[in-house]
């Protein structure tokens, strides 16, 4: 879109733009026949996000690692919307047994799934392994949700199949897929703690999360199943996300505060993307501020997100 857009809130081709906010880009939309998960759905955009569903009439599903939070959010929109439809169920992206126990959990409720929105990442963190020894930003942000989608994947189809209703996808990615490693996966080195860069390894697992987007697009296009894979770049925005480099991230916000949103216009794209009727067949975009936005080079790779989907499965199968 541009630093000027970004500024002005000067509305794209889709008649959005940074400025727009969740409840803006969804208005008039009846969501009331849809079931949707949302992971990390309850702070920050993912918060606004399961506020904005439930307002749309759809049932939502928190998917959260901190159930006890999850359970106060779920209170607070339900104080301010007596009709909403939320459950919360538990969920830890960086634990494989958790996922496989979440959508077995979510499976037995014997509930459609139409939209499911892989919200919830870390950002920044020092470096950790995960409980299956992968690093935890690569852990957290993309396998933990590839797991999870290929979980819930026969049940969207289904869904999809029995009423006629597009299931979408939406991946939350973000513009830093353009800072990683020089070969954007460093699939040889991702356990490497002396390589290890918090930032790099961050903007490696939101690649991760375009080309798994990208991928899944194409290998559900080619099945030719009813259901839309896309990934999105919220904007700036100060969330709990940051919490692991919030000094400097605070330095930088009041440097470039004209570029920052606040967690309505943060959520806009990820509703827009998963709910806005005009979005109908679009498949496999990188969107920001509710618009197609363009990618870097590597995340237009077909070859990298093969090699990618490859790794991932291997990375589940030694990890059990």
């Amino acid at each position: 879109m541009g630093i000027l857009s970004l500024i002005t809130g000067k509305a794209g081709a889709s008649g959005f733009g940074s400025a727009s906010t969740a409840e803006q880009v969804t208005d008039g939309v009846d969501a009331s026949r849809l079931t949707v998960i949302i992971t990390g759905g309850a702070s920050g955009i993912g918060l606004e996000t399961s506020r904005v569903f439930a307002l749309r009439g759809a049932h939502v599903i928190i998917a959260a690692r901190n159930t006890e939070a999850a359970s106060e959010a779920r209170k607070t929109i339900i104080e301010n919307n007596p009709a909403a439809r939320i459950d919360v169920l538990k969920l830890d992206l960086s634990s494989l047994k958790s996922v496989r126990a979440f959508a077995d959990q979510f499976n037995s409720m014997k509930l459609p799934l139409n939209v499911l929105i892989n919200n919830a990442g870390v950002m920044f963190c020092p470096f950790q392994l995960s409980k299956d020894g992968v690093e935890m930003q690569f852990a957290t942000n993309h396998l933990g949700h590839f797991l999870l989608t290929n979980l819930l994947l026969d049940n969207m189809k289904a869904t999809a199949k029995s009423t006629g209703i597009e299931g979408r996808i939406v991946i939350l990615s973000s513009v830093a897929h353009t800072h990683t490693y020089p070969k954007g996966i460093d699939f040889d080195r991702i356990n490497d703690e002396k390589r290890y860069n918090d930032k790099m390894a961050y903007g490696q697992s939101k690649l991760a999360n375009l080309l798994h987007a990208n991928e899944l697009s194409r290998r559900l296009k080619e099945e030719g199943a009813n259901i839309t894979v896309n990934s999105i770049h919220p904007g700036l925005i100060m969330t709990n996300l940051m919490r692991h480099s919030y000094v400097l991230l605070k330095i930088i916000q009041v440097a470039t505060f004209i570029l920052w949103k606040n967690v309505h216009q943060g959520a806009a794209t990820t509703c827009y993307v998963g709910l806005n009727p005009q979005l109908r067949g679009v498949t496999g975009q990188y969107f920001a501020d509710c618009n197609v936005e363009k990618t870097s080079k590597l995340a237009k790779s077909d070859e990298l997100a093969k090699q990618l989907w490859d790794f991932s499965e291997e990375l589940i199968r030694s990890a059990q």
